[in-house]
């Protein structure tokens, strides 16, 4: 009797167990009735770019030739949730609130995508950056061949980025006052003072010569 009431307990200890991890994942869903949705169609026709350069196959966004990928649609405040892998030396980007893509540099921010794996400590231009203004707080990128998981949040003047769980970006925009001038004190590239970049755009996905992939690329649009 004894062997069987414990042979029960470890049952129903392993039941809720499995059921309470159940419960996890399915928390974890970015599902629509939570305000997500998918930022690419399945045939990229909500987007621009130039034939050839980009193609969508089972989920996955990869590079194929030459130009920047554009959502039609403009964003202000949202939730950006992606995987990115890289293959060594890959350059991409992510644009947020682009107003012109033509001028990316200078109408939107970037978060840097980079194989910045082997460095010591991360500077303004390595993988999580705000490019050319903040650096992350830590290397988190992980080595090539690995799907990598950023969530980007832009509400106003503030921008946070985490990067494979960690929070590695805390942005405040209002800071950036100077053109070409970042609040430390070191230099940037931009005509334009970070507090005065647009505040809804264009989403961009950045193709720089090297072999890039993007999956499960889900965005939910916050309210003011």
């Amino acid at each position: 009797m004894f062997k069987v009431k414990t042979t029960m307990v470890v049952f129903l200890v392993a039941m809720l167990l499995l059921l309470t991890s159940c419960a996890g994942l399915q928390g974890n869903r970015l599902t629509q009735d939570d305000g997500w949705r998918d930022l690419f169609a399945k045939d990229l026709s909500n987007c621009k770019y130039q034939s050839g350069s980009w193609t969508l196959k089972k989920g996955v966004l990869a590079r194929t030739g030459y130009g920047d990928i554009w959502t039609k649609e403009e964003f202000g405040d949202f939730i950006l949730d992606l995987e990115f892998k890289l293959a060594k030396k890959t350059n991409s980007g992510v644009f947020l609130r682009t107003a012109d893509s033509n001028d990316s540099i200078n109408t939107g921010i970037e978060v840097q995508v980079l194989d910045s794996y082997g460095i010591t400590e991360p500077g303004k231009r390595d993988c999580g950056a705000i490019y050319d203004c903040l650096a992350p707080a830590k290397k988190m990128v992980k080595k090539p061949g690995e799907w990598n998981h950023y969530t980007i949040t832009c509400k106003g003047n503030k921008i946070e980025v985490v990067l494979n769980g960690e929070q590695i970006i805390d942005m405040d925009l209002d800071q950036w006052t100077q053109a070409g001038k970042n609040p430390d004190g070191t230099n940037n590239k931009f005509k334009t003072a970070y507090k005065d970049m647009p505040r809804a755009g264009h989403i961009g996905f950045q193709e720089h010569n090297r072999p890039v992939w993007y999956r499960n690329v889900k965005i939910k649009p916050l309210g003011n």
